[in-house]
């Protein structure tokens, strides 16, 4: 009988629980509150970002070009290079 009444009040427990949460989650306050947290995160984010120094580019006419030599190179056929490795 008491292991009855236990299982009873851990299920009551539970089940209060989880309509508590669903009841403050699910709430028109908790709603407002969260638009208003996210609404000052972006506040937030927007006036670091006007305050960030913007840099130069310091990398124009970094890179050196160089002349490629126009040498012709020899064309290996595979089957070719297998005939000569058998003789």
């Amino acid at each position: 009988m008491l292991k009855e009444i236990k299982y009873l009040i851990f299920t009551i427990i539970i089940f209060l629980f989880l309509f508590f949460t669903g009841k403050y989650y699910f709430s028109d306050e908790y709603k407002k509150k969260s638009y208003r947290s996210l609404n000052n995160i972006n506040n937030k984010i927007d006036n670091y970002s006007s305050k960030l120094p913007i840099l130069e580019s310091d990398t124009d006419n970094i890179v050196e070009y160089v002349k490629q030599n126009t040498k012709k190179k020899k064309k290996f056929n595979f089957w070719k290079l297998l005939e000569d490795d058998k003789e």
